[in-house]
């Protein structure tokens, strides 16, 4: 993860409670039940958020969270930079985390996905035919060189 320690992050959103903290891309993002509540890159917090919150954080003066794309800017409205005061008050963050779940929730997408993709009747059962196949073969014997003599 770039710019910040992923103990740093879960220690910091301790007062919140339990919180995962995975890299992903250049960055990463912190989970709490399933849901995607923070991002971190380059060692900045950005909140999960909603229309419901922006004016809070326009409030502060905060801005969403952006990034260069060889098209220009891209601005992702539903994280946006966490107060610099939070850093230091662990009970603040807990409430903005709070309400950041509460987005999430409202959100309605969850992190964790089906580890495989439906399937078609009729290809499913060719599929399990071929791994059942292939799971009882034995495996097969290195082969000796022949070395001409």
């Amino acid at each position: 993860m770039s710019g910040a320690d992923p103990e740093y992050v879960a220690e910091l959103f301790a007062g919140y409670g339990p919180v995962t903290v995975r890299c992903m891309f250049s960055g990463a993002g912190v989970f709490a039940d399933g849901l995607m509540i923070a991002l971190v890159v380059d060692g900045v917090i950005f909140l999960k958020n909603d229309e419901t919150l922006v004016p809070q954080f326009e409030r502060e003066g905060l801005a969403p969270f952006s990034y260069k794309t060889k098209e220009g800017r891209r601005t992702l409205m539903s994280y946006w930079r966490m107060p610099e005061r939070l850093y230091d008050d662990p009970d603040e963050l807990a409430v903005w985390a709070r309400q950041s779940m509460a987005a999430a929730q409202r959100s309605g997408t969850r992190t964790k996905r089906p580890r495989f993709k439906s399937r078609s009747k009729s290809r499913s059962k060719s599929r399990s035919k071929s791994v059942r196949t292939t799971k009882s073969a034995k495996p097969a014997r290195k082969r000796r060189s022949r070395v001409a003599r």
